[in-house]
């Protein structure tokens, strides 16, 4: 029997807030276990490549591993690149491999589908790392004529923006409403269990009000699993990343609001701390001696000449806010972002469903 484990009831607070100015968040980083373990351990980017593995196996076994060549774990391009040019045996494992992950994919949207708070999602947003290849798309669309010819009226979409950038953009809808009025741009973080991504927002609003139109001015990554640093070590890299945006951002003309918005893995406390969910990051992010927030404004106290507030929240929900302007036709929708694990959120509009955008 899966066991549900959802946010907190009843948290609330400026980190991890259930409500949101366009939203409201009805769950998010929820871990469903069956006999097996994590569910979305089946849909994760390294669940992909276990099943291409296992293939690989199975065909050398036999004879002959047509990926011989490219060594045991290629990369997101080296198998696009064979789907779109190489021999057919090649392209016909990897196809192969993307069925097993796309029917691993749907049963874990199914499990989801099950529990309270996704009863009522119309449309999933797939994010995360292993969407922007052709494998991931493939995958995804594969994965929602799976559930559609089963008798689920549900849409899977992939994010629109690239995900380097959508878990950026989201932190434009953690932001107070006097932030828009008076500044262009603000300053977003996206942490995640490989890569650190800091970057500058610029909301554009001029153009559309609803941010539809915010795109990441100036960015940078950090692959930190390659480096394996220490938590302190981490923390002072981010800082030296966030000075270097807003130094970028008003050499470009732009006035950053005193405002840095993070998507961090796992629960998020109303104080800034982080619960359970965050292993996957360099050093202990969960002791109660460690305060992200309070670290992040101790190194950047002030933004052009404006104490600095800081709002945090589970990366998932970050990336999946960044759909809001084009989730208006819909009432209730969730996210699933597919990286080193499988990050999760539903969310519910606070305005009722428009029509459809359809830019």
């Amino acid at each position: 029997m899966a066991v549900a484990v959802a946010t907190k009831p009843g948290a609330k607070g400026v980190h991890g807030a259930d409500e949101l100015p366009s939203v409201v968040v009805t769950s998010y980083n929820l871990e469903i276990r069956d006999g097996e373990g994590f569910v979305g351990d089946r849909a994760s980017r390294g669940a992909f490549m276990e099943h291409l593995a296992e293939l690989r196996r199975h065909l050398a076994d036999a004879g002959e591993d047509p990926l011989a060549g490219i060594g045991k774990e290629p990369s997101k391009s080296e198998l696009d690149a064979l789907i779109e040019n190489g021999e057919a045996r090649e392209a016909a494992l990897i196809l192969s491999a993307i069925e097993r992950f796309a029917q691993s994919l749907a049963f874990v949207i199914r499990r989801f589908l099950r529990q309270k708070a996704w009863k009522q999602v119309e449309r999933i947003v797939i994010g995360g790392g292993l969407r922007q290849s052709r494998v991931g798309e493939l995958a995804i669309a594969r994965a929602g004529i799976i559930l559609q010819t089963e008798g689920h009226a549900i849409d899977l979409v992939p994010v629109r923006h690239h995900p380097d950038e959508a878990g950026l953009v989201g932190s434009a809808h953690l932001a107070p409403a006097w932030i828009f009025e008076a500044f262009d741009s603000l300053v977003a973080v996206d942490i995640g269990g490989s890569n650190i991504r800091a970057g500058i927002v610029e909301l554009r609003q001029k153009k559309v009000p609803d941010l539809s139109k915010a795109r990441v001015s100036t960015s940078e990554l950090w692959r930190h699993a390659d480096e394996e640093p220490g938590r302190e070590e981490a923390v002072a890299r981010l800082g030296k990343m966030l000075r270097e945006q807003i130094k970028a951002a008003e050499k470009d003309g732009l006035r950053p609001a005193p405002f840095i918005g993070v998507g961090c893995p796992g629960l998020i406390e109303p104080d800034g701390a982080i619960n359970r969910g965050a292993q996957n990051l360099p050093g202990n992010w969960s002791s109660e001696r460690f305060n992200l927030v309070d670290s992040i404004r101790e190194m950047m106290p002030e933004i052009g000449g404006h104490e600095t507030i800081v709002t945090m929240h589970n990366d998932a929900v970050v990336q999946g806010l960044s759909e809001t302007p084009f989730m208006q036709d819909v009432e209730h929708w969730a996210v699933l972002t597919i990286g080193t694990g499988l990050g999760n959120a539903s969310f519910r509009n606070r305005t009722k469903p428009g029509k459809r955008r359809k830019d």
